[in-house]
């Protein structure tokens, strides 16, 4: 049976094992990668599920803010072991991450993927279409939610990263 639940520091070495094995080498090379570097994810946003002891999932939620002033979370990285995709796992991850962002009082998620797959959630990317990533993207792949209706109302610009600064990046603690 998958549990999810917050990720633990026990947790990390299993956590970065399956981004590798998900996203390869390439994954410290993305533009959201530049959001997330150094920083902590937002506080109660990052999760795990889990199988008996073992992490098959991961999603976290960190803090940014757009150049225009409005702040909101990026998602992402999701990843679910290559045993246990299809199985909606990766699903289970977002909808819990998004109600526990709009728990937590947040206004508004924004990430880079595939809206066929996102759009399932209500990402789409008009919100987002004014918005700007430190780095190259694929514009039509730069999605955002309004948890709150408005939030993203005018947002434009450049996004930064806007949460806690990491002690040690490499070991981004829960």
């Amino acid at each position: 049976m998958i549990t999810i639940r917050h990720e633990r520091s026990a947790d990390i070495p299993a956590r970065e094992a399956l981004l590798d094995q998900a996203f390869g080498g390439k994954r410290r090379r993305k533009t959201s990668e530049r959001l997330r570097d150094g920083q902590l994810p937002a506080d109660g946003l990052s999760l795990a599920a889990i199988d008996g002891k073992r992490v098959v999932g991961t999603a976290r939620l960190w803090n940014i803010v757009c150049a225009s002033g409005e702040a909101a979370l990026l998602l992402g990285p999701v990843a679910v072991a290559a045993d246990c995709r299809n199985r909606g796992i990766g699903a289970a991850l977002v909808r819990r991450g998004l109600r526990e962002a709009r728990r937590l009082g947040h206004g508004a998620v924004i990430l880079v993927g595939d809206a066929p797959y996102y759009s399932r959630f209500g990402f789409a990317g008009e919100k987002a279409a004014s918005l700007k990533l430190p780095g190259p993207f694929e514009r039509h792949r730069l999605l955002a939610l309004e948890l709150v209706p408005g939030a993203l109302d005018g947002a434009g610009g450049m996004v930064s990263a806007g949460g806690k600064s990491a002690q040690n990046p490499q070991k981004r603690a829960a």
